[in-house]
């Protein structure tokens, strides 16, 4: 991962760890579930964020450099193998 990427996925990931041990004590105090719920969306698009950052730095960096070596095969397999987990 390239080193800019790599500190703005960290700094995603401290924020999601942050956000989610503030919905643990949310359910811990018996917050309102709605409440709760709210920030639990917020959780979620926090990660689809980190994910679409993992995904941009690995289309321009490990894909490129995979066909270049001649690895079509495997990962183009590999994009159709996280596609499908992302369907799930």
């Amino acid at each position: 991962m390239q080193t800019g990427k790599k500190e703005e996925a960290l700094k995603r990931l401290a924020y999601i760890e942050g956000h989610l041990s503030g919905v643990r004590r949310m359910v811990e105090s018996d917050q309102y579930c709605v409440d709760i719920l709210k920030q639990t969306f917020a959780v979620r698009r926090a990660i689809e964020k980190l994910e679409a950052l993992i995904l941009e730095g690995h289309l321009h960096g490990c894909v490129v450099e995979g066909i270049r070596d001649g690895r079509d095969e495997q990962i183009v397999g590999e994009l159709v193998e996280l596609y499908g987990l992302k369907n799930r």
